[in-house]
């Protein structure tokens, strides 16, 4: 089998879409039967061929910044998002500019800044910013109840905002959780209530950005935090003396040194490539280029470099597995797909389409708190 190196290396760009107004492409979710979900910074979410990346529909309906799209697993029919105006929806891709088909709210209070659907399509989860300069809350609902049945919140584990929720990908009960606060802690949500179903708190020593499961059995986590820090720990050490630490850096973006010596300007995010069996992180220049890097104990090792796509920050990546094809989207309003010997019907590079948009990730000073509990990270 032709390994992710070689993968990698042939990638060039063969689609690019253009779209009719500057906004910012924020995240993006794959639907095995050949739709791309992405979320905008206009608070409206667009569906795509995933191959030829024409623009099919869209859903608007929110009131504020989208936090993610995903697609529901057993019924990929149904796509999630989460917003700031304190609603997760759910709406029928079929039905491309219907209203939502479902939505789920929690106390009026609540301002969401991350949410995810767990394995079996069971649970949603969603992270909340502070509320009065005090509280921060995990919300759960039924996803299987129509009327969005609010199952409880968990309200003592961050004392900021909930900045990701990541449910394990083959444990509906597993659900990691980071923060601003600088925590990401682990939870086994079959336990009932919150001081026993935490598992763990891992230290970021920094706001958290992102967290990714990954490992052979998902029993890794990595977390980026906003300051470009990378930490990777191993959860199958929990109940031994080990330590957890697999990898841990402050700033990461020298780690892996790029032709001109320097090293990339920000960390897009991370993703377990399944086939692979590799841990891969994406960095970027804010110029726009992109570099591909694997992650292990040893680091980030550059695994590739891709040049003349983006003219701005890029914010979301996906792999898609079975078209081993990459997909980018970002600040200059694009969207590329890249393949192996790809070759895009317009060429040149699309200049800039940044706006002034005052959606960029949230940047407050780290707070140090001293709640913990479980194993640390050493």
């Amino acid at each position: 089998m032709e390994g992710l190196e070689e993968k990698l290396r042939g990638l060039s760009i063969a689609r690019r879409s253009r779209p009719e107004e500057s906004t910012y492409l924020l995240d993006a979710a794959l639907q095995p039967s050949g739709l791309l979900a992405v979320s905008c910074s206009n608070f409206t979410i667009h569906l795509h061929d995933k191959d030829s990346l024409s623009l099919v529909g869209e859903f608007r309906g929110h009131s504020g910044p989208l936090c993610g799209v995903t697609f529901a697993h057993a019924s990929p029919d149904l796509l999630y998002s989460a917003s700031a105006d304190g609603t997760v929806r759910a709406w029928d891709v079929r039905r491309p500019g219907s209203a939502a088909a479902q939505m789920f709210k929690s106390d009026a209070s609540h301002s969401f800044c991350s949410f995810d659907l767990s394995c079996g399509d069971a649970l949603l989860c969603a992270g909340t910013e502070q509320v009065n300069d005090e509280d921060s809350f995990l919300v759960f609902w039924d996803a299987r109840k129509p009327g969005g049945g609010l199952l409880g919140v968990y309200s003592e584990s961050h004392s900021d905002d909930i900045t990701q929720v990541r449910f394990h990908p083959r444990d509906k009960d597993r659900l990691a959780s980071g923060s601003t606060d600088g925590l990401v802690n682990v939870f086994d949500l079959s336990r009932g209530e919150e001081e026993e179903a935490l598992l763990a708190t891992c230290n970021s020593d920094s706001s958290a950005g992102s967290v990714c499961w990954c490992g052979a059995d998902f029993t890794q986590l990595l977390c980026l935090s906003h300051d470009e820090g990378l930490h990777l720990w191993d959860l199958s050490q929990l109940d031994t003396d080990e330590p957890l630490t697999i990898f841990s850096s402050p700033d990461a973006r020298s780690l892996t040194p790029l032709a001109d010596g320097a090293g990339v300007d920000y960390l897009v995010g991370g993703r377990w490539l399944e086939e692979a069996q590799r841990l891969l992180v994406v960095g970027g220049k804010n110029n726009g280029d992109l570099h591909l890097m694997g992650c292990d104990g040893g680091g980030l090792h550059l695994l590739r470099s891709l040049e003349g796509g983006h003219a701005s920050t890029v914010r979301c990546f996906l792999w898609d597995a079975a078209g081993e094809a990459l997909v980018t989207g970002g600040e200059d309003a694009q969207l590329l797909l890249w393949k192996p010997g790809g070759e895009e019907l317009t060429a040149g590079k699309r200049d800039s389409m940044k706006s002034d948009s005052a959606l960029r990730l949230k940047s407050r000073p780290h707070k140090k708190h001293g709640y913990q509990k479980g194993k640390k990270a050493t």
